[in-house]
């Protein structure tokens, strides 16, 4: 049984996680069940983001900015909120929700910063999703005092597919894209691309030793999603990380 997938228009259906179809609608003709599939996975969609507007209420109510940073498994997410809260420390109030499916590793790298951390595990009674949703967040805020934050970082599980299906209440999206990953990205899983206010595209201190298309890549970007931000970033130099500070500024000054 796959996984399901919501398009732009709010309609459903269910996929394997190596295949994106090209039918807007799906095929459910291998379901007999398929018409009832479609109105449960509706339901699961409308009761998420009623949780996800709550999420967001909560934060507006303590004048908190929310950020889902959302990649694929190794492109960089954690290296960069490790150089952003060593930065807004004394600055702004962080707190993260760390979402993996298992281990506290990433919430360990990040102790010690001075930000607020919130570990969420999809595999401690969430059925181990790869992915996080608004329920699942809302869990996360109750660990955290929003009293005492100005910025929330939720850094999602890494996956390029089904993070970006699910609203969890932040105010923006972004996403660390590694050029180890190549130029064609963009156009294999538009629904990331397209949901995204921001591209951090990571690495960049590899790009002599790599055959990555710079050009192609953001004309690939552009196809899906011309609104989309590109920042071009090195977590492990540093380079470029002042303009993903001053892009996290400013949605605190339009917030």
């Amino acid at each position: 049984m796959g996984r399901f997938h919501r398009h732009d228009d709010g309609t459903v259906h269910e996929h394997e996680h190596e295949h994106e179809h090209d039918d807007k609608h799906g095929d459910h003709s291998a379901y007999e069940t398929g018409p009832e599939r479609i109105m449960v996975l509706e339901r699961i969609f409308d009761e998420n983001d009623r949780a996800a507007e709550n999420n967001r209420s909560q934060l507006d109510a303590h004048a908190v900015v929310g950020v889902n940073l959302m990649s694929s498994p190794g492109a960089g997410k954690t290296a960069l909120l490790e150089r952003t809260l060593a930065h807004f420390d004394g600055r702004r109030r962080v707190g993260v929700v760390e979402g993996d499916i298992e281990t506290s590793i990433d919430a360990d790298r990040l102790a010690g910063y001075g930000a607020q951390i919130s570990l969420l595990n999809t595999g401690d009674g969430f059925g181990g999703e790869c992915h996080l949703d608004a329920p699942m967040v809302a869990k996360a805020l109750v660990d955290l005092d929003l009293a005492a934050l100005d910025l929330l970082l939720v850094e999602n599980v890494g996956n390029l597919v089904c993070p970006a299906e699910f609203e969890v209440g932040t105010h923006v999206s972004a996403m660390v894209y590694a050029i180890t990953e190549g130029e064609e990205k963009p156009l294999k899983y538009p629904v990331m691309f397209r949901s995204v206010d921001v591209v951090l595209v990571n690495k960049m201190d590899l790009l002599p030793h790599l055959d990555f298309d710079m050009a192609l890549f953001e004309a690939n970007l552009a196809r899906v999603n011309p609104k989309a931000k590109v920042i071009r970033v090195s977590a492990r130099t540093g380079e470029g990380v002042d303009a993903w500070f001053a892009w996290l500024e400013a949605q605190s000054a339009c917030t």
